[in-house]
């Protein structure tokens, strides 16, 4: 069973930056898919931020620019670096994962952009 530890998340002003981390373990494979996704209240979750292991990033079209994705397949850990943050990136933010076993998701960090 892969276990994933989410960290990073808080508060800070719009315009301000966040760093999210995501360690996984327990994983008997290697993993492919890596990255974050988000849920805001009321809405359903989305793509932030998901790489393949060699490394080809997607990013969604509201945080081009503004945030960076990081990968080290060796400690299979991912970090999002957040700048220039805005209150709609106010929500929950979920590591995800895959191996050839299965999907897998973190708890989640609550990530608010406030005044």
């Amino acid at each position: 069973q892969v276990h994933l530890v989410e960290s990073g998340g808080g508060l800070v002003q719009p315009g301000g930056s966040l760093r999210l981390s995501c360690a996984a373990s327990g994983s008997s494979y290697s993993i492919n898919l890596m990255g974050w996704y988000r849920q805001a209240p009321g809405k359903q979750r989305e793509l932030v931020a998901l790489s393949n292991r060699g490394g080809s990033v997607t990013y969604a079209e509201s945080v081009k620019g503004r945030f960076t994705f990081s990968r080290d397949n060796a400690r299979n850990t991912v970090h999002l670096q957040m700048d220039g943050l805005k209150a709609e990136d106010t929500a929950v933010y979920y590591c995800r994962v895959t191996d050839i076993r299965g999907d897998y998701w973190g708890q989640g960090t609550q990530v608010t952009v406030s005044a």
